[in-house]
């Protein structure tokens, strides 16, 4: 995997992506994130983790209290950007048939359930070829 492709795929978890905008308002404990965010202490734990092991987040300590920080303004940047992207392309990322919002059946694989546009030519299931 590419470094761009791994930055995006570590941004592309929801959970993730909406801590790493809470972080671009300033530094926050995960008790402050899971107040927030209305998340499991456990998820944020395991999201900053995984940010901090992508060198997405820091966190500093003061006394038994860890704050969790971005660790480069540029990301604060590439988001803004993204959020412009969106604005001028309106619903496209969400009608995209592989990752959009409005085409899943739920299992998260953006497919339709097996609802493929048949091949011309070829015989719908259930019809009897004709010959």
């Amino acid at each position: 995997m590419s470094p761009a492709a791994a930055l995006f795929h570590s941004l592309a978890d929801e959970t993730r992506l909406r801590i790493v905008q809470r972080l671009t308002r300033g530094e926050a404990r995960v008790v402050d994130l899971t107040a927030q965010l209305g998340l499991a202490q456990s998820t944020v734990s395991k999201h900053l983790a995984c940010l901090r092991d992508c060198g997405l987040v820091d966190y500093r300590t003061e006394g038994r209290q860890s704050f969790y920080s971005l660790t480069r303004p540029e990301l604060m940047d590439l988001l803004a950007s993204a959020e412009q992207l969106l604005a001028a392309t309106g619903h496209a990322i969400a009608l995209c048939p592989v990752y959009g919002t409005e085409h899943t059946d739920g299992d998260g694989s953006g497919g339709g359930g097996g609802d493929a546009e048949p091949v011309a030519g070829e015989p719908v299931a259930g019809e009897a070829s004709r010959a």
